[in-house]
C-alpha cells in the first residue's frame, strides 16, 4: 500500500499552497499573477449527477489549498470536456488519454499536468465483459482476473491483479477477497478467456466514442480480429462505464467494455455482479487517465495544483474518493509523448477530431 502521509503534512502542504495564492486578486490571462478564480471539467465515468455531488468535497479542498475560487463541472462526455478545454471554457480537465489527445491535437493550448498511478501503474486495460459464460473456452473461475503478459493475456488470482478487482478491499493485512457492503457480501469477480470472434453478432455496450478503453482500443481490437465494428455488431453506447456495467448485469445487452473493474462502482447495490458480469477479455496497455491544465495558468498556480492534489491524495478520505471516482492511488508527472500509441491508434481508424 502507499505511504500515507501525517495530517500535520497535509494541512501544512495546504496551508503554504494558500499562502502562495492568497496575495492574487484577478489576473490577466498569462501574465504570471494568479487568477480569482479556476475552472476544473470531469467527464461522467459514472452517473453524472453522483459524479458532480463526488467531486465537489475535491473542489472545497483546492479552493482552501489555493485561496481562490475553483469550480468544478461534469460534461456529458468527453467531447464535451474536449471542447471546454479547447476554448477557454475551463482551466483544468480530467481526461481519459483519447479525449486528452483529441483535445490537444485539435486546439494546442493545453498540456498534461499529471497522470493517474494505480497500484504503481501508469498504464491500464479495457475489460471485455458478458453474461453468457457459454461464450468462454473454459469455466469461468470466481476471485480470478485477465492481465496482459509478455506471453499474451493470462488470467490471475483476483489478489495478484495490478487493478482493484470487484470483491477485493484492503484489510488489516493488506488486500483480501469477500469485501462486505450494506447489501451483503461482495461476489469474487468472475473471469474466463474467448476469442473476440464470439463477439460477432451480438449487441455490445460501448461508453462513448470518445471513450480510449470503453471505444477506441476495443474496436481496433475488433478489426484486427476481422470483425466490422459497424457492421458485425449491434453498438450501443452507455455514456459511462457504471452504465455499461449495469447494462450487460441488467441484460440490455449481451457484452460490455469498461476498465479494469468497472464492476466495482455497482457493487453496493448489486454485490453479485462480479457473478452476474464475467471478463473474457481485455485490451493492451494504455497510458493513464490524466489532468490536462491550460497553458495560461501561471507555473506557480500548476505547481501549487498538483501538489494541493498530491496532498489530497495522501489522505485516507482523498484516496477513497479518487477510488470510488477513478481508481487512482498516486499521481505523477507526463508527457505527450507518452500518448503517441494512442494518437496511432486512433490514426488507424481514421479519427482525427472529436465525433459528433
Amino acid at each position: 500500500m502507499k505511504f500515507i502521509r501525517s495530517m500535520a503534512a497535509v494541512f501544512a502542504l495546504l496551508l503554504l499552497a494558500s499562502a502562495c495564492g492568497s496575495d492574487s486578486g484577478g489576473s490577466t490571462a498569462g501574465d504570471g499573477t494568479w487568477p480569482a478564480k479556476i475552472t476544473f471539467g470531469f467527464v461522467p465515468s459514472q452517473e453524472q449527477d453522483t459524479l458532480q455531488d463526488d467531486i465537489q468535497p475535491f473542489m472545497d479542498v483546492l479552493e482552501s489549498a489555493l485561496g481562490i475560487e475553483v469550480e468544478g463541472f461534469v460534461t456529458t462526455d468527453y467531447t464535451g470536456l474536449v471542447t471546454a478545454m479547447g476554448t477557454g471554457k475551463a482551466d483544468l480537465g480530467a481526461f481519459g488519454p483519447f479525449g486528452y489527445t483529441l483535445a490537444k491535437d485539435q486546439f494546442g493550448n493545453i498540456e498534461p499536468l499529471m497522470m493517474s498511478v494505480r497500484y504503481g501503474a501508469a498504464t491500464y486495460h479495457g475489460q471485455w465483459f458478458t453474461n453468457d459464460a457459454g461464450i468462454c473456452d473454459s469455466a469461468p473461475e470466481a476471485g480470478t482476473a485477465l492481465e496482459n503478459s509478455a506471453d499474451g493475456v493470462v488470467q490471475v488470482g483476483a489478489l495478484d491483479a495490478v487493478a482493484l478487482q470487484v470483491g477485493v478491499y484492503f484489510g488489516d493485512s493488506g488486500k483480501a477477497l469477500g469485501e462486505s457492503v450494506d447489501a451483503g457480501d461482495v461476489s469474487a469477480g468472475m473471469s474466463c478467456q474467448a476469442d473476440l470472434s464470439k463477439v460477432a453478432g451480438k449487441t455490445v455496450a460501448f461508453t462513448s466514442e470518445s471513450s480510449t478503453s470503453g471505444s477506441l482500443f476495443p474496436r481496433l481490437q475488433l478489426i484486427n480480429a476481422g470483425i466490422d465494428p459497424d457492421e458485425d455488431i449491434n453498438i450501443v453506447y452507455t455514456g459511462g462505464h457504471d452504465a455499461a456495467v449495469v447494462a450487460v448485469y441488467n441484460g440490455d445487452a449481451d457484452i460490455g467494455l469498461s476498465y479494469d473493474d468497472a464492476r466495482r462502482s455497482i457493487r453496493k447495490t448489486n454485490p453479485d455482479v462480479g457473478d452476474k458480469v464475467i471478463v473474457f477479455n481485455i485490451t493492451g496497455e494504455i497510458p493513464n487517465d490524466i489532468v490536462a491544465v491550460s497553458t495560461l495558468l501561471p507555473q506557480s498556480l500548476r505547481n501549487a495544483i498538483y501538489d494541493a492534489i498530491a496532498g489530497y491524495l495522501a489522505t485516507e478520505v482523498g484516496e477513497e474518493m479518487f477510488d470510488e471516482i477513478y481508481g487512482w492511488t498516486d499521481i505523477r508527472g507526463a508527457e505527450d509523448s507518452e500518448f503517441d500509441i494512442v494518437r496511432a491508434a486512433a490514426r488507424e481508424l481514421g479519427i482525427t477530431e472529436p465525433p459528433g
